[in-house]
C-alpha cells in the first residue's frame, strides 16, 4: 500500500481546493518543488501531482512548476490535469513523469486511454472523480451521466496501471475517505485502485490497512498533511509495519 502526498498546482503554487472549487483554494507552499523535496525527505515513495489550471484549460499550464519538481526529487511522480492527447502524454513521460493520469479523456476519448496504455505499459492511470457516483470531467466543472464503475470496466483489459477514485464531495474537507465506494469499485475490476478525497487522520490510514481494503493499492493525502492533522512519520511507519 502506497501513501501518495498530493501537490496540487494553481498559478505555479501548491494549493488545496475544497470540493474541487477553484474559488476555494488555500495556498500551502509558494515553492512546490521545495514541498516535493520535503515529502521525499520524510520518506514518501511516490508523489501525486495535479495541474489544476491544466484540468480546466484542457492542456498543461503549470509545466514550469512540474519541471522544477522533476528536477528536485528522485522518487516516482504521477501527474494529472490537462492531459488529453498522445503528444502531451509522450512529452510528460519523456520528461520523467513516471505515470500520467487521464480523467476527462477516460470519458470523452476512451480509445486514447487504451492506445496510450498499450504504447506505455504501466505508465497510464485513469482518474475517476465522482460526484454522487457519477464521473465529473473538465476539472470537475461538468458531471457526466456515467457511473464510475461503468467507466472502470471499459479499461479492464487495456493495461491501465491504476484507477484513482476521488469522492469530490469529500475532497479537501477532511471528512474521511469514502471507503465503501472505493472498495466497491475495487471489487468489480482487477485494476489496482487508489483511494482519494477526504483522508483526514491516522484513523483513515488504519482503515486502509483493514482486511476489507486489501485490494486497494494506496491512497492520496493532501490537506491533512499540510495542516498537521496527519503526522507523516506516524502514517508512513504504520504503512511500513503492515506491508
Amino acid at each position: 500500500m502506497i501513501l501518495f502526498p498530493a501537490i496540487d498546482l494553481k498559478d505555479g503554487l501548491a494549493v488545496r481546493l475544497e470540493q474541487g472549487d477553484m474559488a476555494r483554494a488555500t495556498v500551502f507552499n509558494r515553492d512546490p518543488a521545495s514541498q516535493a523535496g520535503e515529502f521525499e525527505a520524510l520518506g514518501f515513495r511516490y508523489l501525486h501531482l495535479v495541474d489544476l489550471d491544466g484540468a480546466f484549460a484542457g492542456r498543461p499550464v503549470n509545466a514550469a512548476a512540474v519541471d522544477r519538481i522533476l528536477e528536485t526529487v528522485s522518487i516516482p511522480v504521477q501527474l494529472g490535469g490537462g492531459i488529453r492527447d498522445m503528444a502531451t502524454i509522450a512529452a510528460w513521460l519523456e520528461k520523467g513523469v513516471t505515470r500520467v493520469i487521464l480523467g476527462t479523456a477516460a470519458v470523452r476519448d476512451p480509445e486514447l486511454v487504451k492506445d496510450a496504455a498499450r504504447a506505455y505499459p504501466g505508465r497510464v492511470a485513469v482518474g475517476l472523480d465522482a460526484r454522487d457516483g457519477r464521473v465529473a470531467v473538465e476539472g470537475w466543472a461538468e458531471t457526466s451521466d456515467l457511473p464510475a464503475e461503468d467507466i472502470a470496466r471499459r479499461f479492464e483489459d487495456a493495461g491501465v496501471a491504476a484507477l484513482i477514485y476521488t469522492d469530490i464531495a469529500r475532497d479537501g474537507l477532511l471528512k474521511g475517505l469514502n471507503m465503501d465506494a472505493t472498495i466497491a469499485l475495487a471489487d468489480v475490476v482487477s485494476i489496482p485502485v487508489i483511494a482519494s478525497g477526504g483522508l483526514a487522520s491516522l484513523a483513515d490510514v488504519e482503515g486502509l490497512l483493514e482486511p476489507r481494503a486489501a485490494k486497494l493499492a494506496g491512497a492520496i493525502t493532501g490537506r491533512a498533511l499540510y495542516d498537521g492533522r496527519l503526522d507523516p512519520r506516524e502514517a508512513l511507519a504504520l504503512v511500513a509495519g503492515r506491508r
